[in-house]
């Protein structure tokens, strides 16, 4: 067991973002010294009024990685390209590869690194899958799955060579801080303004980003080197969830269920347009392709050697939706 004494330094990547931010405040709660990596150009709204120590930088960039790490106890991996499109495909791949690769490298003095990966590197059935279910290099849908599988194929050979790192998995965060916000995020603002009528046969994992935080840190505190930890919540229906946001929202639940196939038209139209704005559109071909398969996933590792629990997804969905009206993203 790792002992996270008051004082130890601590270099957590991402940590402006939706888990980085999360994950830092309950290592600050834990008396620990954080030294937060900010892009230059990442807002720093979730880090007002937190006691940590920021230093800019790039986890693509060697250098600028090495000075972050140096003197560094432990290293939390967060950061990461979450986004199902993009116009370039190969910079979803580029950040998440190639930033797991110098930031393993810089963190190799550390005493122990937690390294974040996703459930987008295990096989989605219509059961509950567990750690046992990896996908090989060049598999998953689309290039964020692909991209996270790479880099968790990456650090497992990394620590094969002697890098001191345990991996966690989470499902599909949702809760407060979520300022992008996440793919997730942004189907429960829409959802919110009832601008989500219908729906398609599938589900996911839902849990609250505080409870994935504090996964983490029992992931440095108890998880074993080499080790992988699903840090989930419950398995949830897409149509449940859009009736719990409805009841949350004063709005009538979405009672059209669709076939994904005459979606994909609208898919195609929907990335032809952000192909010309920029902006991230709410349906693609590859999240229609991931929605035929149910995403559930089981923690029961993490609840049997971390300890770890997690909230009712309901918990999660109200506090998400609070912040989100809080913020101004629900009118």
């Amino acid at each position: 067991m790792t002992d996270l004494n008051s004082g130890d330094v601590v270099l957590v990547t991402g940590a402006s973002g939706f888990v980085g931010s999360a994950v830092l405040r309950k290592l600050v709660e834990r008396g620990a010294r954080v030294r937060a990596l900010v892009r230059p150009s990442s807002p720093r709204a979730n880090l007002a009024g937190i006691d940590c120590e920021s230093v800019q930088g790039d986890m693509r960039d060697a250098e600028s990685m090495a000075k972050a790490a140096a003197g560094a106890r432990f290293v939390f991996h967060v950061a990461a390209d979450y986004r199902l499109w993009a116009r370039d495909p190969g910079e979803i791949m580029r950040a998440n590869l190639e930033g797991a690769r110098a930031v393993m490298q810089a963190a190799r003095g550390a005493e122990k690194i937690v390294y974040t990966s996703s459930v987008a590197t295990l096989r989605a059935d219509r059961e509950a899958v567990d750690e046992t279910s990896p996908l090989a290099d060049g598999e998953g849908v689309g290039v964020y799955k692909q991209s996270k599988v790479a880099a968790e194929r990456l650090v497992e050979r990394m620590i094969g060579e002697g890098l001191p790192a345990t991996i966690v998995l989470p499902s599909t965060p949702i809760g407060p801080r979520d300022i992008k916000p996440t793919p997730t995020g942004r189907i429960l603002v829409e959802a919110a303004q009832g601008r989500i009528p219908a729906f398609v046969d599938t589900g996911l994992n839902l849990v609250h980003v505080d409870d994935v935080a504090e996964g983490h840190v029992l992931a440095l505190e108890r998880g074993a080197i080499g080790e992988r930890y699903i840090l989930g919540g419950q398995d949830v229906s897409l149509k449940t969830m859009l009736a719990e946001i409805a009841a949350l929202s004063g709005r009538k639940a979405p009672k059209i269920g669709l076939p994904r196939a005459p979606l994909y038209p609208l898919a195609y139209a929907a990335e032809a347009v952000a192909r010309i704005t920029g902006k991230e559109p709410l349906v693609t071909r590859d999240a229609l392709d991931m929605a035929a398969h149910q995403m559930f996933f089981s923690s029961h590792r993490a609840e049997r050697e971390l300890g770890y629990h997690a909230r009712p997804f309901r918990e999660a969905l109200t506090d998400a939706l609070a912040w989100f009206h809080e913020a101004g993203y629900v009118k």
